[in-house]
């Protein structure tokens, strides 16, 4: 019963764990790497116009919220105006109302895009209004000519929508087609026309318009294509090809056929968009993200601690880490060790200098003081005493090494002031309980086994990859916790173990 216990709890904290770090990678798409960047785009509207006839109000389309893409940071720089925005139709606009103005006049719009959350497309209930056609007499018997002869051959909406489009852009164009475009029109108006026609069928369809998203352009051209709601979503299609359409970084900017700057009265107005492709650290955009779509999880999170107290944090839960390897070593493996957290402790204290003068430096100040620590056995000092004897000891014999270190020019030695004192001090004291209660092979077989387990322990806790994992991903704890239950249950013998039992087991060979 308890060994089910035991299972059942390690599979819960798993899928916790699990679930929380894929709601974080594939959801908010947190990095999994550190220094991970993202795009990031700056765009800039810039609105000019002279004044013929006061007062000049204009309205200015702006990026929409949604899609895969979102305008975040908006900037409007104007003098002499006012700025309101309001929402119609699923579009955006700003408007600049005029408090005093000059014959010229120059507005700004300024944003950066960044990509949004990944959000799988689900049927919607509400479905779209389907705008009337506004055909009547015989322009409706030829629109539902054509289209019934479309249909015919359309086995679903994506071949008639491609077919439709085709139909408007050959020539010579049929009877039909000339028929309901009798004036010369340009493409984007065939478009127009082409969701008239799809309101026959009770398809909505829109005009969408935007911009491409590209690393730096001064003035960007302004893209137009076909969108038209069914299978429970909107579906893009390339105004020359019909075919779905390849969206890449396409901003979706507004819909409809009208243009991007409206200015009231006689003005002559000039508008010029430009972009410019920024990177930033996808850390902060996963942030973002969080922010706007759990924001009760944004709140409760280490990222929002802090700086100075995450980076405590960040060494704090490589602990954990460090204790995981400690028992494959120990458990598994079967490497002699002092203590059972002394080798993670060793780890820690090798973090104040680099690797390999951390051993060095470690290693003198033990043997020295082990020399000093068998000194005072012969003193009969009780536990207590004798401690507080050896951590003064240790301290002094950290100054003296600093000092010959420093006059060398061996200046890494200077960082051995910042190892801890008790660390030592314990260390010194366990090896030397070790020499007197199992003799000088055991105590130094366990004290070279913890020098190579902290040593491990070190190179894995300092990684940037699983320093950025703990920190970013916490609740892979609870799938570290899960494997260390597992193993809790683990009887049977370790490596080294079973290494030696099978070489005792070789037959010798009987001489000849």
């Amino acid at each position: 019963m308890r060994k089910n216990h035991l299972y059942t709890l390690a599979i819960i904290l798993t899928l916790i764990g699990v679930a929380l770090f894929s709601y974080k990678v594939y959801f908010l798409q947190f990095p999994l790497q550190p220094l991970t960047v993202e795009d990031t785009w700056d765009v800039e509207t810039r609105v000019s116009f002279s004044i013929q006839n006061l007062p000049a109000k204009v309205s200015l389309y702006i990026p929409r919220s949604g899609g895969i893409y979102s305008a975040i940071d908006e900037r409007f720089i104007s003098r002499g105006y006012k700025v309101k925005i309001h929402e119609a139709d699923g579009n955006r606009q700003a408007t600049w109302i005029p408090r005093k103005a000059s014959d010229i006049q120059f507005l700004y719009f300024r944003t950066t895009i960044r990509q949004a959350v990944k959000i799988k497309s689900t049927p919607k209930k509400k479905i779209p209004k389907t705008e009337i056609p506004n055909f009547e007499g015989a322009k409706l018997v030829a629109a539902k000519i054509l289209l019934a002869d479309i249909q015919a051959h359309a086995f679903n909406n994506d071949i008639l929508i491609k077919e439709l489009i085709y139909r408007f852009s050959k020539k010579p164009a049929d009877d039909y087609v000339s028929f309901l475009a009798r004036k010369k029109v340009g493409a984007k108006d065939r478009l127009i026309l082409i969701t008239r026609l799809l309101a026959v069928i009770n398809l909505p369809a829109r005009v969408a318009n935007g911009f491409l998203l590209e690393n730096f352009t001064r003035e960007a051209k302004l893209r137009y294509w076909l969108e038209v709601y069914h299978q429970g979503g909107w579906h893009k299609y390339d105004p020359k090809s019909g075919e779905p359409y390849a969206e890449g970084k396409i901003l979706s900017w507004w819909h409809g056929k009208e243009k991007l700057v409206l200015v009231t009265g006689d003005n002559v107005v000039t508008s010029k968009v430009s972009i410019s492709l920024d990177k930033e650290p996808a850390l902060m955009g996963a942030m973002w993200r969080e922010q706007q779509i759990s924001p009760a999880l944004s709140r409760y999170s280490l990222l929002g601690l802090p700086i100075e107290t995450q980076s405590v944090y960040q060494t704090l839960l490589t602990v954990p880490v460090g204790v995981f390897l400690l028992l494959i070593f120990k458990n598994i493996i079967g490497i002699k060790t002092f203590g059972t957290f002394t080798p993670v402790l060793i780890a820690l204290a090798f973090r104040e200098a680099p690797l390999f003068w951390g051993i060095l430096l470690f290693s003198l100040v033990v043997g020295l003081g082990l020399i000093v620590r068998l000194y005072l056995e012969e003193l009969k000092l009780s536990r207590v005493p004798r401690l507080t004897a050896v951590l003064i000891i240790v301290v002094i014999l950290t100054g003296i090494v600093s000092m010959i270190s420093y006059r060398l020019g061996v200046y890494q030695g200077l960082s051995i002031t910042l190892l801890p004192m008790v660390i030592l001090a314990m260390t010194i004291e366990k090896i030397s309980v070790a020499w007197e209660k199992h003799g000088p092979k055991e105590a130094l077989q366990r004290g070279l086994g913890s020098l190579l387990v902290a040593t491990a322990v070190y190179v894995v806790m300092d990684l940037n990859l699983v320093k950025h994992q703990v920190l970013i991903f916490p609740e892979l704890l609870l799938v570290l916790l899960a494997v260390t239950l597992i193993l809790g249950r683990y009887s049977g013998s370790d490596l080294i173990d079973r290494f030696k039992l099978k070489i005792s087991a070789r037959p010798e060979k009987s001489g000849s």
